[in-house]
């Protein structure tokens, strides 16, 4: 239908390649891509590690996930647009307010998922390894750690998906530039090419991650299991 009315509401397929390749040679897109990519892998980057920790921590001791739950839960349930305003109301329109909105969203996902991940730990492997006297590093990425991958590229993939959405919120409320930046300037003028545009490069970044990185880390780390 669009190949047929190529209209501005409804643009065909040939004008959205048009206007990411004008995009593309006037450097707009890769200079907000960039910023959005940057803002998405310092976010995921504290969420997964804080995440982790948390998430072993409420798992192996309950003692801590006791407190710890009833903070998770209300992560989990509040808003992620209440998040990202508070973080720009008490830190300003900067760059550090806005990374850690994201990575507040996402942190209460990661620590749930590993806390099962470490619930579910064969804590008999752990006692052959203190059996035989392995140290904490070799117990810890031999033994414990493998136990965990299937959790842990869970929490990756649904981290992933989570950020990008968030990241536009963020850079659409706050940001002076990024994708969701971008993608607010073309809304005001209706450029719905444009937007089509940054959507579908935004796309093919995801699956690029996917493809080239994420499924062949997860099967040489998953090699154990053959």
């Amino acid at each position: 239908m669009s190949i047929t009315l190529d209209s501005k509401s409804l643009p065909s397929p040939g004008s959205v390649l048009l206007t990411l390749q004008r995009e593309i040679v006037d450097g707009e897109l890769l200079l907000h891509l960039g910023k959005t990519l940057g803002r998405v892998a310092v976010s995921f980057g504290l969420a997964m590690v804080t995440g982790v920790a948390l998430g072993i921590l409420m798992g192996r001791s309950p003692r801590w996930d006791r407190p710890l739950d009833s903070l998770v839960i209300l992560g989990l349930n509040t808003p992620a647009l209440v998040v990202i305003i508070l973080c720009y109301i008490w830190f300003g329109l900067t760059e550090t307010a806005a990374v850690l909105a994201v990575t507040l969203n996402k942190l209460p996902s990661v620590a749930v998922s590993i806390r099962e991940g470490a619930r579910a730990v064969d804590t008999k492997l752990l006692e052959v390894a203190r059996i035989y006297r392995l140290s904490r590093r070799d117990t810890l990425f031999q033994i414990y750690l493998p136990q965990l991958y299937p959790y842990l590229f869970g929490a990756a993939r649904n981290g992933l998906s989570l950020i990008w959405k968030v990241v536009l919120v963020v850079e659409l409320i706050g940001r002076s530039d990024g994708v969701g930046f971008r993608l607010g300037s073309l809304f005001h003028f209706f450029d719905i090419a444009g937007i089509l545009a940054y959507t579908l490069a935004f796309m093919l970044v995801i699956f690029s991650i996917e493809a080239l990185l994420l499924r062949p880390l997860e099967t040489r780390l998953h090699r154990w299991r053959a």
